[in-house]
């Protein structure tokens, strides 16, 4: 991506359990254009990816309900799901929860704390380079 390019909103599904981050990732990824919805369920965030297909997912790997290898497990299991990116944010730190986050299927792995100016270019990133926007 050059400086200065734009890219077109996108619709972006964040599924993870804590309020504070999808209220801080929700509020900086809409400031920068995009449309977002969040579900701090798993099931709940599975549905509504299999119904809207976004063009990106946001997803925790620790949740209480379904974890995220679920999730993204059945979201690339799914035909009208399987080429959704997905990009793993999580506190896990062990280079086997990487590795496990791209068996699963996972694009990307962010690991929390993160930065939302380094979310918003990994997003933007996936974006270009899936020609999702």
């Amino acid at each position: 991506m050059t400086p200065g390019q734009k890219v077109k909103a996108a619709r972006i599904l964040v599924i993870d359990d804590e309020p504070q981050i999808t209220e801080i990732v929700e509020a900086f990824l809409t400031n920068a254009g995009h449309n977002v919805s969040v579900f701090n369920d798993g099931k709940k965030g599975l549905t509504q990816a299999t119904e809207v297909k976004p063009d990106i997912i946001l997803l925790d790997i620790m949740m209480p309900d379904l974890d995220g290898y679920s999730i993204c497990n059945d979201l690339k299991n799914n035909p009208s799901t399987a080429n959704i990116p997905v990009v793993f944010l999580t506190g896990k730190d062990r280079n086997d929860d990487q590795g496990r986050s791209f068996q699963a299927g996972g694009d990307m792995y962010i690991k929390k704390p993160f930065s939302c100016e380094r979310l918003l270019e990994i997003v933007n990133i996936i974006l270009m380079s899936t020609g999702r926007h």
